[in-house]
């Protein structure tokens, strides 16, 4: 048994120490179609008009615009199953000191994320306390999905090809941009640049899942905390399928690049809401790509799903799955 003196790193819980917990969980009932697993954005939970898709994520590793990024992040999970957001509820945590004017900035975030992906704020909590030293956004995001079928990380088999959407890591080059000391002697038009990124190219997926979804893509995942490498792992483990990479198909987000460069950060391990990964089978996936890109959705197929287990690269040699994100180590180090 692990000793409750051991200390955990800032950042998710390390996935072996998670999928221990969830397997002392036992069995769901019968209505959860899929609940909590390695490499599953969402819960999907059977109503009788259809299927309801439930994600719940806080923002914690930045304090800017953290209602925005809370129903951004949330809203990418329920899509990746194939659902329109459409109902958020938020609990939002602030430290003594906080003045009517943080609020406000925080509550006129959320509301333009929530214009921006078709949702609406629902319900939720709002408090002042001691428990939080910066503001922490939790949401939660509802979809419904009629007639009842969701994509599942699961679905993903064997022979599948995995396609990038959108450039990485977009919201760690962001976030590193506005919050690491470290970065006074870079070119100020590159940091402007990477923090911009939140903007343009974006950190919603939500248009893109679900265009993906009707192209035929048969999972589809939203890499976050751990970056493209941690993505890649956790589609594979859900699925039970390895996944070969050609690293020199990824798509990157040069100013984030060079951002992580001047950090020594390993841009495979950084936060990377904006982008998304989909499976296709190889009949579908150049018709699902020219599609995405006439759309303006810049995509490229980095790999493929092969029997076994992990992340590889083109070479054989392994993709390490992070310890941690390298925007938790670097902003936890400052």
């Amino acid at each position: 048994m692990p000793s409750h003196r051991s200390s955990i790193p800032v950042g998710k819980l390390p996935q072996k120490r998670l999928s221990e917990l969830l397997d002392r969980l036992g069995p769901l009932p019968p209505e959860v179609r899929l609940g909590p697993a390695i490499g599953e954005d969402a819960a999907v939970i059977e109503v009788p008009q259809g299927v309801l898709v439930a994600a719940s994520d806080p923002v914690t590793l930045t304090s800017a615009d953290v209602g925005g990024l809370a129903v951004v992040v949330n809203a990418n999970d329920v899509a990746v199953c194939g659902a329109r957001p459409r109902w958020f509820l938020a609990t939002v945590l602030l430290p003594p000191g906080t003045g009517s004017g943080a609020v406000e900035e925080i509550f006129d975030g959320m509301t333009q994320a929530l214009h921006g992906v078709g949702a609406r704020l629902v319900g939720g909590h709002t408090e002042i306390t001691t428990a939080v030293a910066a503001p922490v956004v939790v949401g939660q995001m509802l979809g419904l999905i009629e007639g009842g079928t969701h994509i599942a990380g699961s679905d993903l088999g064997a022979g599948d090809c995995i396609a990038q959407i959108g450039p990485a890591p977009v919201e760690g080059g962001a976030v590193l941009a506005a919050e690491a000391p470290e970065l006074a002697g870079l070119d100020p038009t590159l940091i402007e640049r990477a923090r911009a990124g939140s903007q343009s190219p974006g950190l919603s997926i939500v248009e893109q899942a679900l265009l993906a979804a009707d192209l035929g893509a048969r999972s589809l995942h939203d890499p976050t905390e751990g970056g493209l490498a941690g993505g890649l792992h956790e589609m594979a483990h859900a699925a039970g399928v390895k996944l070969c990479v050609d690293r020199g198909a990824v798509i990157w987000f040069e100013p984030a690049l060079e951002i992580c460069d001047a950090l020594g950060a390993d841009p495979w391990a950084t936060l990377a809401s904006g982008t998304l990964l989909a499976a296709f089978t190889p009949a579908d996936a150049e018709a699902a790509l020219a599609e995405l890109a006439s759309r303006g959705y810049e995509a490229s197929i980095i790999g493929q799903a092969e029997p076994g287990s992990g992340v590889v690269g083109e070479d054989g040699g392994p993709i390490a799955l992070p310890d941690r994100d390298e925007v938790a180590r670097i902003l936890s180090t400052a």
